[in-house]
């Protein structure tokens, strides 16, 4: 069975907002390397409109820096599945769900293939209650937000979820990613 990963970058207060963060080169290549492991995006309407054309048009007109570059290049080749009611089309490499994302997903991880990367917060509770997420990245950023979209909002979550720390990496920019296994 394939294991199942969720990453994500979140603020000391655990609020994990896309424009209160700038990774630079090392952590750009940090989720780059990971994305080797992987063979499937499974990414929440939000995230994928966040993620996507943005930095498939990087990886296309190497507007980025170096680090950018290679990442755009990783995360463009990789097949996605969206979780979404209101998308029209589906662009190259995607494929859009409808309804039962944790029917889904749980489908896909009985399939053979590397690691799936989910990348939706939105979904994130129910996947976690389904069972379904194996493994979480999640890199500290040495910021104090105060506020802003929270991983795991109050009640989010039906019962207390225990990870076991597999791996921890410091950054030269004070940023900490922490590698958790659940138990």
């Amino acid at each position: 069975m394939r294991t199942v990963t969720f990453a994500m970058n979140i603020s000391v207060d655990g609020y994990c907002g896309h424009t209160i963060f700038n990774p630079g080169e090392e952590l750009m290549d940090y989720f780059t390397a990971m994305m080797y492991d992987i063979d499937l995006l499974f990414y929440g309407r939000v995230m994928y409109q966040l993620m996507f054309p943005y930095w498939a048009d990087v990886a296309i007109d190497k507007s980025g820096s170096e680090a950018e570059i290679r990442f755009a290049e990783r995360l463009s080749a990789i097949d996605s599945v969206v979780v979404s009611t209101t998308l029209n089309s589906e662009e190259a490499k995607t494929r859009i769900v409808r309804s039962n994302p944790a029917e889904e997903l749980l489908k896909l991880k009985q399939q053979p293939g590397k690691k799936i990367s989910v990348d939706s917060v939105s979904l994130l509770p129910e996947l976690i209650t389904a069972g379904l997420i194996d493994e979480f990245h999640l890199v500290v950023h040495p910021i104090i937000a105060g506020q802003g979209r929270q991983l795991f909002p109050a009640g989010s979550l039906n019962e207390l979820l225990n990870l076991r720390l597999l791996k921890t990496k410091t950054f030269q920019n004070g940023c900490v990613a922490h590698h958790y296994a659940r138990q």
